[in-house]
Parts: C-alpha cells; structure tokens; sequence
C-alpha cells in the first residue's frame, strides 16, 4: 500500500496547514505513485475549496517496512 501525503494550507488562512493522508494505490510503489497522482490531486483539490495543496508526497504507511 502507498500514501499521498497532502500538506493542505486553509485558503482563508494561509499559514493555517495540515497533512492530509490518503491511501492511494495498494500494488503501488512511491515511484509509480509520484507519477500518477497529480490528477487525483487536482480532484481533490476541486473536491475541497476551501483548501489547497501547498505540497505532497508518496510514501509507504508509517509502521510498513520500506522494500
């Protein structure tokens, strides 16, 4: 499995972030993930106006072991 980090900043309140996590793709390597996720992000974007994504990043979920 692989998660889509989304640091996600308030639109309203700039300074104002958090990490959204999202499982993204189970048979799926960072790699794999870092090149299709960008149109999933721009969903979520339109998905969630009042925030945007100031960041993000693919990784295994904290407590999985790397390969």
């Amino acid at each position: 499995m692989i998660e889509l980090v989304l640091t996600v900043c308030a639109a309203a309140h700039p300074v104002t972030c958090v990490d959204q996590r999202v499982l993204f793709q189970q048979d799926s390597s960072p790699r794999q993930c870092t090149m299709s996720a960008p149109p999933f992000i721009a969903q979520w974007g339109d998905r969630h106006r009042e925030w945007f994504v100031q960041r993000w990043k693919c990784q295994y979920p904290k407590g999985e072991k790397e390969v």
